[in-house]
């Protein structure tokens, strides 16, 4: 079993592909500051297409675009079924690729800022697609304390590689970025994320599985993410999501 495939398992419950509980989507969609009536939004690396659904939902005259590289089956009846029919498209594209239909008022780029090779080279790519004074909303990963040498080497990364959330704001600002609202993930929420991943992918690996090999292949990811988790990041690896308003005034370049 490929990690994709048991990723889109281990999501069934919680399709926020990020430890950021519903009601802490629904208010930073709401807290993006002045949104232009008829505004345009574009999720560069949507998922499942939570957190665009829920803005579209917060600015009913809004229209926005979705694009990842692999988009999960029954999205679009998804968004049909809330009611976004005409409202929504969904692209399946790389974001790092994509050339997009022209400037939009806000970006999401929540848990996808691998896709243009981390949070700096996400930071510029952003304004190909945002209009000067647009909102991002950007999620990634920070230090909630100092990682132990458990949590690197479960991670496999560096200390250096990831701030903490002091060295996050101040990223975005020396970029050029100026943070409003945020939500900086709770340890509780972390738990109910990891908890779900991994009890997703262990159930169907017991219940659903259609081959002995799918069973024991989803058993072995569940109980090695399961490991690093709790043996390794628990308490060191956090999640911050920022409101990042454009600084540049409205028709620069």
């Amino acid at each position: 079993m490929d990690f994709l495939t048991a990723s889109d398992i281990a999501h069934a419950e919680h399709p926020i592909a990020a430890p950021v509980a519903a009601e802490a989507v629904r208010a930073l969609v709401r807290q993006l500051g002045p949104v232009p009536a008829g505004a345009t939004f574009l999720d560069l690396g949507c998922g499942y297409g939570r957190w665009l659904m829920e803005a579209l939902a917060a600015h009913p005259s809004a229209t926005g675009v979705g694009v990842d590289r692999l988009l999960p089956a029954g999205l679009a009846q998804e968004s049909t079924g809330r009611g976004l029919t005409g409202r929504v498209r969904w692209v399946e594209a790389d974001a790092q690729d994509w050339t997009g239909d022209g400037l939009v008022d806000v970006v999401l780029c929540v848990g996808a800022t691998h896709a243009f090779g981390g949070l700096d080279g996400t930071l510029q790519a952003v304004r190909r697609f945002l209009r000067p004074g647009g909102r991002l909303v950007l999620g990634d990963g920070i230090w909630d304390a100092p990682p132990s040498p458990a949590a690197l080497e479960h991670l496999e990364i560096g200390a250096d590689d990831m701030p903490d959330l002091a060295g996050l704001v101040e990223l975005v600002q020396a970029e050029g970025w100026e943070p409003g609202h945020g939500h900086v993930s709770s340890l509780a929420e972390w738990d109910e994320y990891e908890l779900s991943w991994t009890g997703s992918l262990t159930t169907w690996a017991l219940h659903d599985a259609p081959t002995q090999q799918e069973r024991t292949d989803a058993l072995e990811i569940a109980r090695s993410h399961r490991t690093a988790w709790l043996r390794g990041w628990r308490r060191h690896l956090g999640f911050a999501t920022l409101v990042l308003h454009d600084v540049r005034p409205p028709g620069a370049a």
